[in-house]
């Protein structure tokens, strides 16, 4: 089959691999009915992150179980799934306590910028439907796979509650998914922090109540403003550099909650500021697979839409221009159709 390889930085191929086979009896594999591209993708891109030779991208995944190994009992073949992009067993003692993104088993989703991807440890990976979804709710239900749920987690670890005041850091789609989950636990005002008429409308839609487009210390005072000098109880970074980090701590109040989800890049901290600061923090990589049944029940109910993060469609054929759409900000996010 043909599959999406970075050789290197800026250089994204669609070219022939070898088909993904049964390794382990507890492997699955799926045909694609759409992948993506993720933010995160773009830090090798941009030569930011260093790789080791050509690398099979992707991570985000929906699709039909086409075979599963001897081990597998949750899913079958011609069935629906939705997996995480944190391979985990769901059932070790880190999995149990919520935390399927630190499974003791864990390993990171790769290969999926294809037609046909070879899903490990699938049983406690994947979640089924039990009946095919409309080619519409594809969109949605492939967001779930990451983006919503990093969104997600970022929320529930900045500890939103209903009334809440919160503070999204950063527009890309974890920010503008951050803002989706914020307004669905309920937040009373959601401040969104963003420079782009097209992501502040679609923040909006998802339930951002006030746009914030200044930066740096001018951005924290906005916001002190905004807020009567008192801060946000719950902010979510979504970006992963030392700037927004410094964003986010100065918006979040004493007491407050910081979720943090962007991947760090020149982040660090000084203790005496964590310590007269007061802020909880919590963050990594989301532990997407405890969400998984809770948003896909929302998507198969339309009580979300999150798939209106993709602004791009394009064949995977096509998925190098995808990739310099999204580093040259022309895109938020672009959904690959898979054909074969």
């Amino acid at each position: 089959m043909y599959a999406t390889v970075m050789h290197g930085p800026g250089d994204v191929r669609f070219e022939q691999v070898a088909d993904p086979k049964i390794e382990k009896p507890t492997d699955a594999i799926i045909k694609l009915s759409a992948t993506c591209i993720c933010g995160s993708d773009l830090w090798p891109y941009r030569g930011i992150s260093t790789q080791e030779g050509p690398a099979h991208m992707g991570h985000e995944y929906c699709g039909i179980v086409v075979e599963v190994g001897s081990e597998v009992h949750s899913v079958r073949p011609g069935q629906f799934v939705v997996g995480s992009f944190c391979i985990s067993d769901n059932t070790c003692p880190h999995c149990s306590f919520g935390f399927q993104s630190s499974c003791m088993q864990r390993e990171f989703m790769t290969g999926a910028q294809a037609p046909y991807a070879r899903v490990p440890l699938a049983d406690g990976t994947l979640v089924g439907t039990d009946d095919l979804p409309d080619a519409d709710m594809i969109p949605h239900m492939l967001a779930v796979s990451d983006v919503l749920g990093t969104g997600w987690y970022a929320a529930d670890a900045a500890q939103v509650r209903a009334g809440g005041t919160v503070v999204v850091v950063g527009d890309g789609a974890v920010g503008l998914m951050g803002v989706l989950a914020a307004s669905q636990m309920g937040a009373g005002r959601i401040i969104t922090m963003s420079r782009h008429a097209p992501r502040q409308q679609l923040a909006r839609e998802f339930g951002a109540t006030d746009i914030v487009v200044e930066r740096g210390e001018e951005g924290i005072a906005r916001i002190m403003d905004l807020t009567k000098g008192i801060g946000a109880d719950s902010v979510l970074e979504c970006v992963g550099l030392g700037e927004s980090m410094e964003q986010a701590m100065g918006v979040c109040r004493p007491g407050g909650t910081i979720g943090y989800v962007g991947v760090p890049h020149g982040v660090s901290f000084d203790g005496q500021q964590l310590f007269f600061k007061q802020q909880r923090m919590l963050g990594g990589p989301a532990p997407v697979r405890r969400f998984l049944p809770d948003l896909m029940d929302r998507v198969l109910a339309d009580a979300i839409q999150p798939g209106k993060v993709f602004d791009l469609v394009l064949p995977i054929e096509q998925v190098a221009e995808g990739y310099k759409a999204m580093d040259e900000r022309r895109a938020i996010k672009t959904l690959l159709r898979v054909d074969a």
